[in-house]
């Protein structure tokens, strides 16, 4: 029976104009574009309810602090876990 010998754990990369690209880079910077495309297409205004005030803002506003909390989150909770 043959062992494989372990060889630490590599990222996906892509090679790119001669540089190499974490896949994971590449799915966010996508998704970071998709996500501006979509903030930049939603012009209109809304009626936002919180607890008790009616507000009326941009929706381009509502989703840039939506994506904003999210990214905070994300990253408190990813360098949480990296502690564990």
């Amino acid at each position: 029976m043959t062992t494989k010998a372990s060889t630490p754990h590599r990222p996906s990369t892509l090679t790119v104009k001669g540089r190499d690209l974490r896949l994971r880079t590449i799915g966010f910077v996508a998704l970071a574009a998709l996500a501006i495309w979509f903030i930049a297409a939603n012009t209109g205004s809304v009626t936002v309810t919180l607890w008790v005030p009616d507000v009326t803002l941009p929706l381009w506003g509502v989703l840039t602090v939506t994506l904003a909390v999210g990214l905070v989150l994300g990253v408190f909770l990813a360098r949480r876990r990296a502690r564990r």
